[in-house]
C-alpha cells in the first residue's frame, strides 16, 4: 500500500480541477477528480480520500450539501474537507447566502480565484 496521500478535487471547472490536480501530483499526492457534487460522494464512497477539495457552487448538488453530507456521515466525518468558493463576491446573484458559508461544516475555506501556494500550505497543513 502506498503512502501517498489522496485527495479528491471536485469542480465543474476542467481547468481549475487539472491545474489543482497537476500542482498536488508535484508535490508527491496521488489526485482523484470529479466534476460535480452527485461524481464527488460516489467517488468519496468508492476511494475515501484523505482530503477533498470542494467547489461550493456547482451543477447537481453544490459543495455546501456534500460538505454537510460528508461531515455528518460518521464514517467519513474525519476526511478534511476544503470548500473554494467565490460565493462572497456572487451572493446577490446565486442562490448561496453568507449564512451558508458560516453553517457549513468544513475545515477550511479557500476564495476564489485559488492561490495554489496558499492552497497547498492548507494541504500540507492536514497531511499526518
Amino acid at each position: 500500500m502506498t503512502d501517498k496521500k489522496l485527495i479528491l478535487v471536485v469542480d465543474d471547472d476542467p481547468d481549475l480541477v487539472e491545474a489543482v490536480s497537476m500542482k498536488l501530483a508535484s508535490d508527491n499526492y496521488r489526485v482523484s477528480k470529479a466534476y460535480d457534487g452527485i461524481q464527488a460522494l460516489d467517488k468519496i464512497k468508492q476511494e475515501r480520500p484523505h482530503l477533498i477539495i470542494l467547489d461550493v457552487m456547482m451543477p447537481n448538488k453544490d459543495g455546501y450539501a456534500v460538505c454537510n453530507e460528508v461531515k455528518k456521515d460518521p464514517a467519513y466525518k474525519d476526511i478534511t474537507v476544503v470548500l473554494l468558493t467565490a460565493v462572497g463576491d456572487a451572493v446577490p446573484s446565486t442562490k448561496f447566502t453568507h449564512m451558508d458559508g458560516k453553517t457549513a461544516l468544513a475545515d477550511e475555506f479557500i476564495p476564489k480565484p485559488i492561490d495554489l501556494d496558499n492552497l497547498m500550505e492548507i494541504v500540507n497543513y492536514y497531511r499526518p
